[in-house]
């Protein structure tokens, strides 16, 4: 008897569940989502207040904008992008791709919580992409696996906000440069609103990480604040030789100076040995390759022990190697929030955003400081350039004439670069666009009916840094 009551209250209970998520299936709003399920982000959009962004009217029209029309792209599927591509979908942006060349390694999983060992040797985006849409219903999350500068500049104009979560200085400031070429300027040198494409940087080192919005034409760029990262720390030969005193100065010395040093010397004993000369050169040295790395951590500590210097394990030879940084989950958590967050008040307005850097520092307690940077008026990447005007229908080679009459101290034999490309190149190339300087200069900028404004780069053997010239026609 009470076996069968128990059975009993079992079925019941399976019924009662069965019903419940029937029901929960059935109440479902136009979008496929169930009663609440963005219940926070509604208490954000759906209500006014004294700290809501300018111009920000709450209702369904601006939620409809959240989920239905803000395309985001992630560039990055790494410890940060795996944070950045869930608190976006958690946040109700339901239209994300992303970017990513990398394939995931074993290493990843620590801290890359979107992956599992199943997922070892495939695609970062792919995997990534498919973790998100199994975990938030109704997000569509579109992936590819690709360098990032295999995709056209106009590739990336469909995107509304792009969010940065990289780990090197040169893709970003490629991805700044295309998101600066989109910038259109009047004849007074303004920027048009509507050519501006937002940028969300996040990054992380170890406990330290920064957000900053990057808004082209209003902001500083990546470009105007790149002294913000400093040059990498190279240690003298002489130290590495003589006085080294950390484990960094022994594994250094075992990969510049006995790498080469030890390969020399077998190759010049094969040769002798087989009587006939040898002219190869010792194999470069690998980071990504196991052998190598081994063979550097066994020379490093070897000299390690000679000097009485502790410290040197193979991981850490890897990481000194490869210039890695160790990843910590939380800094990226932090710093991926905060990113997310600025992409929210972007795309709703639902409060005034971030002005416009935000660093954190995690290495003792907790401490965040925000500051409003400048933009460099010269900046060649961003800057509105210096004027010059042209007659409508001047061809490229009377556009140089003119930039040479105007600047003569900064130029005499200029070479021109568009957004679109080259215009004129000098040197051994300079024979492939001799035939440019007779063609119209308006159309090889590719500007249309109505429009009169090209921002072109200009570089000269007098000038040090690039030019950015705003002709107008």
């Amino acid at each position: 008897g009470a076996r069968s009551g128990r059975r009993a209250r079992s079925r019941a209970h399976r019924d009662s569940a069965s019903r419940s998520r029937a029901a929960m299936h059935a109440a479902v709003d136009s979008r496929g989502d169930p009663p609440g399920r963005w219940a926070d982000i509604d208490g954000l959009l759906l209500r006014g207040g004294s700290l809501v962004g300018s111009g920000f009217e709450p209702g369904e029209d601006v939620k409809s904008v959240l989920h239905d029309m803000v395309h985001v792209l992630v560039v990055g599927a790494g410890g940060l992008g795996c944070e950045l591509l869930k608190d976006l979908a958690l946040s109700g942006f339901k239209k994300i791709d992303v970017i990513d060349m990398d394939t995931i390694d074993v290493s990843n999983l620590n801290r890359q919580f979107l992956f599992t060992s199943k997922d070892v040797g495939q695609s970062k985006a792919l995997c990534a992409a498919r973790a998100v849409e199994r975990r938030v219903a109704g997000v569509v999350v579109t992936p590819h696996h690709c360098r990032i500068e295999e995709k056209p500049d106009e590739w990336y104009k469909q995107f509304h906000v792009i969010v940065l979560g990289l780990d090197s200085i040169e893709a970003r400031a490629y991805v700044n440069k295309v998101a600066c070429s989109f910038m259109a300027f009047d004849k007074d040198g303004n920027v048009d609103p509507a050519s501006i494409k937002p940028m969300i940087d996040g990054g992380t080192e170890g406990f330290k990480g920064h957000a900053r919005v990057l808004l082209p034409g209003v902001t500083p760029c990546f470009e105007c604040t790149s002294w913000l990262f400093p040059p990498q720390v190279a240690f003298p030969l002489c130290t590495l030789a003589e006085t080294p005193r950390c484990a960094a100065h022994c594994i250094e010395y075992a990969r510049l100076i006995q790498w080469p040093s030890e390969f020399r010397v077998k190759r010049d004993a094969e040769a002798e040995n087989t009587e006939t000369p040898s002219d190869s050169e010792a194999p470069a040295f690998d980071g990504d390759d196991p052998d190598h790395v081994r063979w550097v951590f066994e020379k490093a500590l070897l000299r390690a022990n000679a000097f009485g210097i502790p410290g040197v394990t193979l991981s850490f030879t890897q990481g000194v190697v490869k210039n890695i940084i160790p990843a910590i989950p939380s800094t990226n958590a932090i710093v991926a929030a905060a990113c997310a967050t600025e992409t929210m008040k972007l795309a709703t307005v639902c409060s005034p955003g971030m002005a416009n850097y935000m660093m954190y520092n995690g290495t003792r307690g907790v401490y965040t400081h925000t500051v409003e940077y400048e933009r460099d008026p010269t900046c060649v990447v961003c800057s509105s350039g210096k004027r010059i005007e042209v007659k409508q229908d001047a061809t490229l080679g009377e556009v140089m004439d003119a930039l040479v009459n105007a600047f003569p101290e900064e130029m005499q034999s200029p070479s021109l670069s568009h957004a679109g490309g080259h215009l004129y190149l000098r040197g051994v190339l300079e024979s492939a666009y001799v035939g440019n300087l007779v063609l119209n200069a308006k159309a090889l900028c590719g500007l249309g009916e109505g429009e009169d404004t090209a921002m072109v780069s200009v570089n000269d053997k007098k000038m040090k840094h690039t030019m950015r010239v705003r002709v107008v026609f």
